[in-house]
């Protein structure tokens, strides 16, 4: 490894052991970087030396900043930092906020600074921000006060937390307040290595223990230069738009290092629900939407009173892209939904195909830079057209902190996602099941995401959420959990109605045996539905 530039050398040390890292490749010319570098002086100074200080950069309903406006707030915050607050390079500081031009500013601020951030859900409770705290030995936090009373319950709870930051919080304290008469708007970018650790990503940690995915300055440059350049074609003219917190890799990929990386703008949204996302689309004249495919439904029946014509490119992600969304979306709007695979551990999105490339129900073809196979229990490749796992590498990777599943993650030098797929002969990417969601019903393999898509097309059917019960004689059998348009009618007769729907759509023996209406469904904080949740509850109600 490089030099580092870090005085507290904490994540450097807590990396995983060399030999648990998967493989980095860098097959692409611009993914080969300099040994120095600081992501933020490539994402943001750099515009300002190469003359575009005045052009949108961040976009808000308090207005518009432009990229000199935000280089000359992070420099004050990065001196508030480090001269007020007591941060060193290396330090972990959490973030939390909802996306607002104040968040894209800190985060902004911290890594320049040589900080690692730490960025974490508004909906994380005490006990959450405990377990980060106290896993990444966080002493600083940056906070919108109204998020304040979680966050000191942990900081009580846990201890190490030594210094909260607050915006938002109308005092002579507060870090806009500190910023203001700080006095100094220059700051030179910490000299990082190009392998130092400048984010921690925690996973949501609803199923156990969160894991810190560590992702160095190089990492953030390098999602830009393989899915931004080459998948979504970024460029300046782009309006990026979307509902995932930045705290979410989908949202800090989508809409902080994507724009910055090609001199764009990005709109925050404090409030993103899909009607707030359609009024900024029109208002904002966004050209770019991330969001995941439960947001795309919802907005479905409201595109014929909405403005949506300033979009060139609509990504998904976070779960699988039913594909009558995509197909009821492209009839409406005549654009296709791009699907992606990402994750936390990977920074990312890396299968994924451009719009013009996109076919529905596919999650698309491997990312350029990265590399991708599916293997089976004992990490052979299997062929086109069989199931298998999904194994990856690129120029990013898994590097957990101090996290003994590292091993459990990475094998044989591949990033092993936990997701089943089968690859067609043109290379595309068809998903299955989680690994572990893979339902087994009297010998039969059977994916839930299949039967899902295929309740999906029934109309009366808003949501959905297939999993295996426990049964006696099936060893599992398919069940459903179903989200109505009209809860009324709800019966004996709508679910034998679904169940012959679902036979006449896939293979007969794929139906569901039991569906149970429900008014909805429940879901991570990025929108993912819980299915271990949907797990314990048909544990609960044995057939």
């Amino acid at each position: 490894m490089i030099r580092s530039g870090h005085i507290d050398t904490f994540t450097r040390d807590h990396l995983p052991p060399r030999a648990q890292w998967p493989d980095l490749v860098f097959t692409l010319p611009t993914l080969r970087y300099p040994e120095r570098l600081n992501a933020v002086s490539a994402l943001l100074d750099h515009w300002l030396e190469a003359g575009a200080g005045d052009r949108a950069c961040v976009i808000s309903g308090h207005g518009t900043i432009s990229f000199r406006a935000v280089a000359e707030r992070v420099n004050r915050l990065a001196n508030v930092l480090t001269r007020e607050l007591g941060m060193v390079s290396g330090n972990r500081v959490l973030i939390r906020g909802a996306n607002s031009p104040m968040v894209f500013i800190a985060v902004l601020a911290v890594i320049k600074a040589g900080g690692v951030i730490v960025p974490t859900m508004p909906l994380l409770r005490a006990r959450e921000l405990g377990l980060i705290i106290a896993k990444a030995k966080i002493k600083l936090a940056l906070c919108d006060a109204s998020l304040s009373d979680e966050l000191e319950r942990a900081a009580e709870a846990v201890g190490g937390l030594e210094v909260i930051g607050y915006w938002n919080s109308g005092t002579a304290a507060d870090l806009e307040a500190l910023m203001a008469t700080s006095g100094h708007d220059r700051f030179d970018a910490c000299d990082t290595a190009a392998d130092d650790v400048c984010a921690i990503g925690f996973t949501s940690g609803t199923t156990g223990e969160p894991k810190g995915a560590m992702h160095f300055h190089r990492d953030l440059l390098a999602t830009c230069d393989t899915y931004g350049a080459h998948v979504l074609h970024a460029t300046r003219e782009d309006r990026f738009i979307g509902t995932p917190p930045i705290a979410f890799s989908y949202g800090f990929g989508g809409l902080m290092l994507f724009p910055l990386r090609v001199g764009a703008s990005a709109i925050m949204l404090e409030r993103a629900t899909p009607d707030d996302l359609l009024e900024a689309i029109s208002r904002f004249r966004a050209t770019v939407c991330f969001t995941a495919p439960t947001a795309y439904r919802a907005m479905l029946p409201k595109l014929d009173t909405s403005d949506v014509s300033s979009l060139r490119a609509c990504v998904s992600a976070g779960e699988t892209l039913p594909a009558a969304i995509f197909e009821e979306w492209r009839a409406k709007t005549g654009l296709p939904i791009m699907d992606g695979l990402g994750s936390t551990e990977m920074l990312h999105i890396f299968v994924g195909s451009p719009a013009d490339q996109a076919r529905a129900g596919s999650t698309g073809q491997v990312v350029p830079g990265y590399e991708a196979r599916l293997v089976d229990e004992f990490g052979h490749e299997v062929p086109s057209g069989q199931i298998g796992r999904l194994a990856v590498r690129g120029p990013t990777g898994c590097r957990y902190l101090a996290d003994a599943r590292q091993t459990i993650y990475v094998v044989n030098g591949w990033n092993i996602t936990g997701d089943t797929y089968v690859r067609d002969d043109a290379g595309y990417f068809w998903y299955q099941a989680r690994s572990d969601d893979m339902i087994v019903s009297a010998g039969y393999n059977i994916a839930g995401p299949e039967v899902e898509a295929a309740l999906l097309t029934h109309p009366l059917v808003t949501e959905c959420g297939v999993v295996g019960a426990p049964d006696r004689e099936r060893g599992q059998i398919v069940k459903a959990f179903v989200v109505l348009r009209d809860q009324e009618q709800a019966g004996e007769t709508l679910v034998r109605a679904l169940q012959d729907h679902v036979k006449a759509t896939i293979a007969p023996y794929k139906y569901p045996r039991a569906i149970e209406f429900v008014s909805t469904l429940p879901r991570t904080g990025t929108g993912k539905l819980q299915r271990f949740e949907l797990r314990r509850r048909a544990a609960e109600k044995k057939t």
